[in-house]
């Protein structure tokens, strides 16, 4: 009988559940919260930019003038695509990578995470193909997961996504009949491998998308947390027309305000604004105004170079240690700004079936099955320095190198995990490890 809710069933509603539902599983990160946010363990796992610096006894005052002189409005509804003034302030920022844009092609959202799903809802089809970078962005798969369309995923190196792979797989999908939506990719300080894509190949994979009509999502969260260099020029600065550009204050105010955009081209602008407003209605306009006069009273560009610098300082905490402590056979990328190290295990181990015994050891980190939407990044793993205090992180690489001494010798003794519990270990269902 239709609507009968079984009761042997784990989930009674399971019949009723739209299909797209079939894409959505749970965050490899957020699985982690629970473990990775108790004292005694040292997380190296959540990029949770380090908002202590902030001046909050300034910042609190400026909160408070806002509600004193703009309470009424900022309790109340804004428009579907962001505050004018902010939007106005949001293209002073992209101007420091190269960008010029109107604020009428800015569209406020609620972090750039709700950029990616606005972006989805209004490109992708079920079957439709997104490439991406190898690894990538976990939140991204995710959307795209949801959204039923199908990742095919890039080679990477050390000057970033390898431009002859692109135009192989714009060919092969072209060869199969499947749709190519869009190219997405993180081109500052990658999430999750720190690495930046090259000035001459941005040039290169914007020729190919020139010639084979492909849009490019162009992810920025990292942009100006570089520690040695000016911000890269952003690839929207010279493909206007083929380039949307999420942007994000996460990473260089709070994340907890929630305030991101999208800059697109006006026509997809205005989809944008639609799918908004059928999502959320209006960002949230205190989270706006607060951002906003952040910009405007606060010496927020000097902020970022404090960021900078304690980035900077953990990261060389995070290496100097990693090359102390771990063994030849593993090796790291460097990450010249941006939250994190890649790193890639001796061959045989597995990073997700470790993660039990870390855990156990009081240390977190991200297996790299995490960033890949077909199953590979098993011998990878992704250490965050953004959060701990340099010591901290020496002390988890501490125990992640005793973790690692015992596995090899396990791997010594009985050969590599099998595929059966490598398949079992990285189930979304299995249970967390106590810890002890």
């Amino acid at each position: 009988m239709a609507g009968h809710l079984s009761a042997t069933s784990l989930d009674p509603y399971v019949s009723r559940y739209a299909a797209r539902t079939r894409g959505m599983t749970a965050s490899e990160i957020r699985a982690l919260f629970a473990v990775a946010s108790r004292p005694e363990v040292v997380s190296l796992a959540g990029g949770s930019p380090f908002t202590a610096a902030l001046p909050l006894d300034a910042v609190g005052e400026m909160l408070s003038q806002l509600v004193a002189d703009q309470g009424a409005v900022a309790l109340n509804y804004s428009t579907g695509q962001g505050d004018p003034r902010l939007r106005e302030q949001i293209c002073d920022v992209m101007s420091l990578v190269g960008i010029t844009a109107s604020p009428d092609d800015v569209v406020v959202t609620v972090g750039s995470q709700q950029g990616l799903d606005l972006i989805a809802r209004v490109f992708l089809d079920p079957g439709d193909v997104v490439l991406a970078e190898a690894p990538s962005y976990v939140g991204a798969l995710g959307t795209f997961a949801s959204a039923q369309a199908e990742v095919l995923h890039l080679p990477m190196d050390d000057e970033g996504m390898v431009p002859a792979a692109l135009r192989e797989a714009i060919a092969t999908c072209d060869r199969q009949g499947k749709t190519v939506k869009f190219l997405y990719l993180i081109p500052n300080y990658q999430n999750p491998t720190g690495v930046s894509l090259s000035l001459a190949r941005r040039q290169e994979i914007l020729g190919i998308a020139e010639e084979a009509d492909l849009l490019i999502v162009e992810d920025d969260p990292y942009g100006l947390l570089g520690f040695d260099a000016e911000p890269f020029r952003a690839m929207r600065a010279d493909g206007a027309d083929r380039v949307l550009y999420l942007g994000t204050f996460s990473k260089t105010i709070a994340p907890g305000l929630r305030v991101g955009w999208v800059l697109a081209p006006h026509g997809v602008r205005e989809k944008l604004v639609l799918a908004s407003e059928a999502q959320v209605l209006c960002p949230p306009t205190f989270n706006q105004l607060a951002i906003s006069r952040y910009l405007a009273t606060q010496p927020w560009l000097e902020q970022v170079k404090i960021f900078r610098e304690i980035y900077r300082e953990r990261r060389d905490a995070l290496l100097d240690a990693l090359g102390a402590a771990l063994p030849a056979t593993c090796s790291w990328t460097v990450p010249g700004g941006g939250f994190y190290v890649w790193l890639t295990l001796p061959e045989g181990l597995d990073a997700k079936a470790m993660q039990a015994r870390a855990v156990a050891a009081r240390v977190a980190y991200v297996p790299g099955i995490a960033f890949y939407a077909d199953g590979n990044g098993r011998r990878d793993l992704r250490l965050s320095y953004c959060f701990p205090t340099p010591d901290r992180i020496r002390e988890g690489v501490r125990r992640l190198s005793g973790v690692l001494s015992e596995e090899l010798e396990l791997l010594e003794t009985f050969g590599p995990v099998s595929p059966a519990h490598s398949r079992a270990a990285g189930r979304s269902d299995a249970p967390t490890p106590e810890l002890a």
